[in-house]
Formats: structure tokens, C-alpha cells, sequence
């Protein structure tokens, strides 16, 4: 038996692929990370594998498995890294924007992010509260299509 693409995933192809990513933190101290990211289906489609990591690490360091309820126009996203946190966002990939949220006591994270050139760039960032009112900028990436 296998398992059929869900339909309410198609969007999700625009993410498909390898990506370098750009990391660019603006604490103290300041840092740039380069990173290498790949979206691929899983079950010829059921659900999308995201994973990232480090280019001078080696091995992703997060992992994220997204998948979608049919009844729904979000989708879930499941999120683990090698610090051991695990962490369920919500997300929407709609007309060119892509948006992840978490809504958490105590720790709130949203991330928007734009595609440009044609689909092959995605310029982002990622914003953390304590309490859904006042949010303070984390951290900036950019996405380049590799393949």
C-alpha cells in the first residue's frame, strides 16, 4: 500500500530543494552563519522534510517535519535541533509569503519570510515575545535556490 500525495500540501513544492542559507544574528557578538537547507517530500507527498544545518558543522542541526490537515489552509510544522528543543509551529505559504508562529507562554516566535527572483530567494526573519505584545527582532536569513 502506499500512500498518495495530499493535495493540501501542493503548495509546499515552492520550497522544494536544496537552498544555502544565510544566517545574520545582530547580538552581541554579531555573527553571520552560512547553512545549507533542503525541503524534500516524504511519502511521495504526505508530508515535506526540512532540514538544516551548518555548513562548517557538517550534519543538519534542526529538523522539521510539516504536514497539513484538509480541512485547514495552515499547516503544522513538528521542530527538533541538536539543543534537544522540540517545538510545533503553525504555518501558511500563501502568494509569495511564508509564515511560521508559535504562540507559547512565556515564549512567542513568529517568522515571515518573501519570496524574489522568480522563487529562487527568500528573505526572512524570525521575531520572539515573552508575551504576544511586545516582540523584539532575532534574527535575519536569506534563501538561495541551489537546485
Amino acid at each position: 500500500m502506499t500512500i498518495t500525495a495530499n493535495p493540501a500540501l501542493e503548495k509546499l513544492g515552492a520550497l522544494v530543494g536544496e537552498w544555502e542559507v544565510e544566517l545574520r544574528f545582530p547580538a552581541q557578538p554579531p555573527g553571520t552563519v552560512l547553512g545549507r537547507a533542503s525541503f524534500q517530500w516524504l511519502e511521495d507527498g504526505a508530508f515535506l522534510l526540512y532540514r538544516l544545518g551548518d555548513v562548517a558543522a557538517g550534519p543538519p542541526y534542526s529538523i522539521s517535519l510539516i504536514g497539513g490537515d484538509d480541512s485547514a489552509e495552515t499547516y503544522t510544522v513538528l521542530y527538533a535541533d541538536d539543543r534537544r528543543v522540540s517545538r510545533i509551529y503553525q504555518m501558511r505559504l500563501d502568494g509569495g509569503e511564508w509564515a511560521m508562529w508559535r504562540e507559547a507562554p512565556g515564549f512567542w516566535q513568529r517568522f515571515t519570510g518573501t519570496f524574489g527572483d522568480g522563487g529562487d530567494t527568500i528573505a526572512a526573519r524570525w521575531e520572539k515575545s515573552p508575551d504576544g505584545v511586545r516582540w523584539e527582532h532575532d534574527f535575519d536569513l536569506t534563501y538561495r535556490r541551489l537546485r
